[in-house]
């Protein structure tokens, strides 16, 4: 005669036992959690009825799916908002964050002190190099621009494109010599290879501008007087 398992285990009992336990635990434990929450929407437990109890299971689950969904929308906006601040060509922040990050410089120079710099950079004869190799290479003599100021500033310094080849770094905690003398640095690690077009190699070439952030100056004058101090060093070239 074929002898079930059940009847030949040993521990069967107690396994049995020890199931039917885990069950009213995890039941236990459900009906705790309906209980709070019926309390929570002012229900007392006459009040928790297989209607009710129904109801109450189909709303807390539909206030799960909104809490999810509005996480979600959350994660989309935030995409969208770093879209928004990123160049469209290189990883650098647009113009319009890039002026936004020089306005909270600004203004936590005007509230706490400590110096603050901004270096104002301009690409030398991108025109030609637009009109000689194609727009394909000003675009990667614009990334190559990007990459190589990126290499070179600290985490805390802010770096974006604000137009064309124009490129703009506020330095925090530099005053203008010592902003005089990273720009020198910066604008030697660009210079100091050139870029590949094709089968031809194009050098580029960068002028800059510094500006000390200062209080009592907005922000729009500062970024047009460091582009003002960038064009009279191009002319003196």
């Amino acid at each position: 005669m074929k002898v079930s398992g059940a009847q030949t285990d040993p521990l069967y009992g107690v396994r049995r036992r020890a199931a039917l336990q885990q069950a009213a635990s995890a039941q236990g434990a459900s009906g705790a959690r309906q209980a709070d929450n019926a309390a929570f929407l002012g229900l007392g437990e006459t009040d928790l009825t297989p209607p009710v109890q129904a109801a109450l299971t189909t709303l807390l689950s539909e206030i799960e799916e909104l809490r999810v969904e509005v996480g979600r929308l959350k994660a989309r906006l935030n995409e969208a908002e770093d879209l928004a601040d990123t160049d469209p060509l290189t990883p650098l922040l647009n113009r319009r964050a890039f002026l936004r990050e020089l306005h909270r410089v600004l203004t936590f120079a005007q509230r706490y002190g400590g110096p603050a710099s901004l270096i104002y950079f301009d690409l030398d004869g991108f025109k030609a190099v637009n009109d000689r190799f194609g727009h394909a290479a000003g675009d990667i003599a614009l990334k190559a621009v990007a990459e190589r100021l990126s290499a070179q500033v600290r985490e805390s310094d802010v770096i974006g494109r604000i137009g064309g080849d124009e490129f703009g770094v506020i330095l925090v905690q530099a005053d203008l010599s010592a902003a005089l003398a990273k720009a020198e640095a910066l604008a030697a690690a660009v210079e100091a290879e050139p870029i590949q077009c094709g089968e031809w190699l194009a050098p580029l070439k960068i002028s800059f501008g510094v500006r000390q952030i200062e209080a009592g100056v907005g922000a729009e004058q500062i970024l047009a007087d460091a582009d003002q101090a960038m064009y009279a060093r191009k002319r003196a070239k």
